[in-house]
């Protein structure tokens, strides 16, 4: 028997999918500038022993585990005249955007313990400050369509503004930090220079959303959420849900520890301790290794809607399961890239790109997915709950990686600001760097495989929600 056919495709305008899109730029810029340059500034401008500074991090992460289901509940039960999102949005973006630079400030301490302190209360309030702006923006995806490939093509302009935000923090950022030194200032300069300039912008997107994008009405004013920990249960004893939580936090572990250790695997292997190898692009020198997240970012933008293409026809779990286990096997390139070879590296991490745009749209595609079947369950739709649910996964995935790199590095004598490292240094860089992530993907790989929820599921789904929705208003219309 066929599985019953969803109502036609829903589709939305241009302009809202690009002034929702451009949510991500903030989201992303923020990303990326702390997931890639700040293990290396903790160890390397802080001064802060790895294995001190991952520890730190991860006491932000315990906060997070506090902060962002708060959030999402705070955000569900929400009524106002301007909906449940928007208003959270409009209160925080300006503090979320000052946020930036509180993290790349190097108290001038000579204390470990003291350094540490200041490091986890820095992530823990930058954290909030996200929490605040991230989750009712991710809650608003469901809610602006239901159509399972609009969800997708929604996603993907979402996309491809978290890549060209990375894209230019990944270029920008180490070149104005060698541009202060060079001038005669300091690294710390440079990276707050970096924070005031990335957090500015950030402001703006959020404001253009409360401004521009308006909720649907019945969302609005849905009935009042149960208690956070019933809707979390709810949520739990969806399989869907369950192994969405594993695919997200591999998907996201693998690509924030890449992106983390490219800055030491450029120093310690490639350029064999010098901090400032270049390599020219385009006839420009650029530092080694804002080119090869450049390159890799670069590559992303064309490849998110071929991903969405392939998606629209194989189905989300499919297309995945294919670009992991393509972006798997770069990774074991990459690890045979021997020192010196800048041009090897730099087209490895363009090979990879492929894969990073399918991380960075299916993943987040197939959440509305689950909300849909969550709702069927139970009758009520938690947008913020689930986005605060995998808003904390996302950011757990990022202190799990800083977490581990820095602890593997701290465990194999890695001399924070020193001219050279431990040979079993250098070769932990490495693995972490390639064949780490390999193995991660190919989990991720086994997750998307495991995954219950498919175009067939979710038509089911959505008509099924439709035939509830059709008795509900015969019998009001019958009172």
């Amino acid at each position: 028997m066929k599985p019953p056919v969803g109502p036609p495709r829903q589709r939305l305008p241009l302009w809202t999918r690009i002034v929702y899109g451009s949510g991500d730029w903030s989201l992303s810029s923020f990303n990326t500038f702390r997931q890639v340059f700040y293990a290396a500034f903790l160890t390397d401008v802080v001064g802060l022993d790895a294995r001190l500074a991952s520890v730190a991090a991860l006491i932000g992460v315990a906060w997070d585990a506090i902060n962002d289901p708060i959030v999402g509940t705070v955000s569900d039960r929400l009524r106002t005249r301007w909906g449940r999102r928007r208003p959270l949005m409009l209160a925080f973006a300006v503090p979320f955007g000052l946020s930036f630079v509180a993290l790349w400030w190097a108290p001038p301490w000579h204390s470990q313990v003291a350094l540490a302190v200041h490091v986890a209360l820095a992530y823990m309030i930058t954290d909030t400050m996200q929490s605040l702006v991230t989750v009712p923006f991710f809650a608003l995806t469901p809610e602006l369509t239901p159509d399972y490939d609009e969800r997708t093509a929604l996603t993907a302009w979402r996309t491809g503004f978290n890549l060209v935000a990375s894209l230019a923090v990944a270029v920008l950022a180490p070149s104005i930090v060698d541009q202060v030194v060079a001038g005669g200032g300091t690294a710390q300069q440079g990276y707050l220079l970096c924070g005031a300039l990335f957090g500015g912008l950030a402001v703006i997107p959020p404001l253009l959303i409360v401004a521009l994008i308006r909720e649907r009405v019945d969302a609005a004013e849905a009935p009042e959420p149960p208690p956070v920990s019933e809707t979390f249960r709810a949520a739990w004893s969806l399989r869907s849900f369950r192994v969405l939580t594993v695919l997200y936090l591999l998907n996201w572990i693998t690509f924030d520890l890449v992106g983390l250790m490219i800055p030491f695997f450029v120093t310690w292997w490639l350029a064999s301790g010098s901090p400032l190898a270049s390599v020219s692009v385009l006839g420009l020198p650029l530092p080694v290794e804002s080119a090869m997240l450049g390159a890799l970012l670069v590559v992303s933008l064309p490849a998110v809607p071929v991903w969405v293409w392939l998606s629209n026809h194989i189905g989300k779990r499919a297309a995945y399961a294919i670009a992991m286990a393509g972006w798997a096997a770069v990774q074991l390139v990459v690890w045979l890239v021997p020192p010196g070879r800048f041009g090897l590296a730099v087209g490895a991490a363009a090979l990879a790109g492929v894969g990073v745009a399918a991380a960075h749209v299916l993943p987040d595609a197939m959440l509305p997915d689950v909300i849909d079947e969550d709702e069927l369950a139970t009758g009520r739709r938690n947008e913020g709950a689930f986005s605060g649910a995998l808003n904390l996964v996302r950011k757990g995935a990022g202190a799990v990686a800083v977490f581990g790199a820095l602890q593997v590095l701290g465990w194999t004598g890695y001399d924070p600001g020193g001219a050279g490292q431990p040979e079993r240094a250098v070769w932990a860089v490495r693995l972490l760097t390639g064949p780490a992530g390999a193995l991660l993907l190919v989990a991720a790989i086994v997750a998307a495989v495991a995954y219950p929820m498919g175009r067939a599921r979710h038509a089911e789904i959505r008509a099924a929600l439709a035939a509830r929705s059709r008795a509900a208003e015969a019998g009001s219309g019958g009172i």
